[in-house]
């Protein structure tokens, strides 16, 4: 089953550190956000593979937005 990560609140996407095919442990830092100044890790919520990453450097998110979906 497919698990969706998402953006907890608005911001840019300042650095993607996973690429599709990536086996990720539970907890790992899939991407980091920048919002008012501060850098904000977006971390898997459970071991898997990326499937696929949605977003890529400089893209500006919304709350919400699934940034990354492990399979």
């Amino acid at each position: 089953m497919a698990t969706e990560v998402k953006a907890e609140l608005t911001g840019m996407v300042w650095k993607v550190l996973v690429m599709p095919g990536d086996a990720v442990e539970e907890e790992a830092t899939l991407m980091i956000l920048e919002s008012m100044k501060l850098e904000i890790p977006i971390d898997a919520p459970r071991a898997g593979q990326v499937q696929e990453v949605k977003v890529k450097e400089g893209d500006a998110v919304a709350e919400n937005q699934v940034l990354v979906v492990l399979a």
